[in-house]
């Protein structure tokens, strides 16, 4: 039988694919034991705090395992696959190791992978010795003493048996796993069991001594089903009635960090919104002209592209919008380039990806970029590095009818500017009332370094700029 030594065989480590990041989902594997891949290919899909991103493997070879299921969330610097590389024998013919747990039942707190082992590939995640995962409450010893006990050749009680997601679901829920009495193969336990341990018991039977009368709720509860054969009423499965009137979604990835920064920031920078009502009459003449352009053909040409152009030209005549609140060292940095955001809204939730130095960029270049931006999250593809480093940012809720509102910062940014829908409603023009095409722009800024002035003329010049947009020439 031929042997697989160490080093035929290279582990790929979850990479931090942003800035700081701590754990990424496995969303979608690519390949399986056995498939051969090269250096470069993906191998799998992953979901961060920030984005969707896919991984490739540094390095050729055969795939000898794959570490966790789809769906489980990892650590960063966690092995999640290993590939044999140099010709080794295949994982079937390998020799028989020691029994480690499957992936699904892998502990939260096992021990690091052991010394010896190639240190990690510079860019494919962090020192081996700061992804040791921390010792379990209470003091249980790690590793091989900590099995014995859980396996009952000590004095503790057996561990149960679950899978990554449900122990993560089990711990946001408050259940204690040792508790639950497992129904899937193996003693190991479900979704359905966490659930069920939440449910609110059933309340008990009214007695022939009690005469107050059922709440109408109960009325209006599903029945339960009645035990079937071979089943005692004492192990049917039981129905909460909250588990058919409330669906309970695990807040993760785009969704936890949106709302993690959102809240920073409401409660960090103080907030100053202002409103201005324009005619855009003009401009929307403009976009249709553009359409026709032979500089423009093949690019999309909207009325987001001119008002982003709008925003660029009220930012050069007012660079002081375009900074930031320094509060470590109580400065305020004012940018000298411009990474326009664009706020986009996905199936994982909310994004603002930016379009870097945007203020260098021509209008044919920025309706380009602006176009690649947007397919690129509508495709749930936009990469963290392009949500990084953004100044100011443009968030267009008139798409979907709404007239205006009160956008909240992006972090790190001192003013967002929401664009309402645009429609035709009666206008004063040239001293007569006339149909006419009207918006309402909302402009929020950081009160602590953009005082009302400040914040009234920028938003006063992209209204200018929309009402009258042959100012685009003039004052760019």
């Amino acid at each position: 039988m031929t042997t697989m030594t160490e080093a035929s065989v290279r582990e790929f480590k979850m990479p931090d694919v942003g800035e700081g990041l701590t754990e990424a989902e496995i969303l979608k594997w690519y390949v399986q034991p056995g498939d051969t891949v090269t250096d470069g290919q993906v191998v799998c899909e992953v979901e961060t705090a920030k984005a969707a991103v896919e991984l490739p493997i540094p390095f050729d070879g055969v795939v000898r395992e794959l570490h966790f299921p789809e769906g489980t969330t990892v650590d960063v610097g966690t092995v999640i696959i290993a590939i044999g590389v140099g010709g080794g024998a295949p994982a079937e013919e390998a020799p028989a190791a020691p029994a480690a747990p499957a992936p699904e039942e892998a502990a939260p707190d096992e021990p690091a992978a052991p010394q010896g082992r190639k240190p990690v590939l510079v860019g494919y995640g962090v020192a081996e010795s700061s992804t040791k995962r921390r010792p379990r409450k209470g003091g249980r010893p790690a590793g091989g003493a900590e099995r014995a006990e859980l396996n009952g050749h000590g004095d503790r009680r057996q561990r149960p048996l679950a899978k990554p997601p449900v122990r993560k679901l089990a711990k946001d829920l408050g259940v204690d796993l040792a508790v639950i009495t497992p129904t899937g193969p193996d003693g190991v336990i479900t979704r359905e069991d966490v659930h069920a341990a939440v449910a609110p018991t059933a309340p008990a039977p009214v007695t022939p001594q009690s005469t107050a009368p059922q709440p109408v709720a109960l009325q209006t509860a599903p029945a339960q089903p009645a035990p079937t054969a071979g089943t005692t009423a004492a192990t049917a499965p039981v129905v909460s009635y909250d588990a058919v009137r409330e669906t309970r979604v695990p807040v993760k990835g785009v969704r936890k960090a949106t709302a993690a920064a959102m809240v920073g920031s409401a409660f960090t920078a103080p907030h100053v919104t202002e409103f201005v009502t324009v005619d855009v009459t003009r401009t929307m003449k403009l976009v249709e002209e553009l359409k026709r352009d032979e500089d423009m053909a093949g690019l999309r040409v909207n009325p987001l592209l001119l008002i982003a152009r709008a925003l660029l030209v009220a930012i050069k005549r007012n660079p002081e919008i375009n900074s930031s609140w320094d509060e470590s060292n109580q400065e305020i940095v004012r940018k000298h380039y411009v990474n326009l955001g664009i706020a986009a809204a996905t199936p994982r939730g909310l994004i603002v990806p930016n379009i870097k130095d945007a203020h260098d960029k021509t209008l044919p270049q920025l309706a380009e970029s602006l176009g690649e931006l947007v397919s690129t999250a509508r495709e749930g593809r936009t990469s963290p590095a392009a949500m990084q480093g953004g100044t100011v940012t443009i968030t267009n809720v008139g798409v979907f009818g709404v007239d205006t509102g009160t956008p909240l910062l992006n972090p790190g940014e001192s003013a967002i500017l929401a664009v309402g829908a645009i429609k035709l409603k009666p206008w004063v023009h040239k001293g007569r009332v006339k149909p006419r095409q009207v918006t309402t722009l909302a402009l929020s800024f950081d009160h602590r370094l953009v005082d009302g002035e400040l914040g009234s003329k920028v938003l006063a010049d992209v209204a200018a700029v929309l009402e009258r947009p042959k100012r685009l020439i003039t004052w760019s």
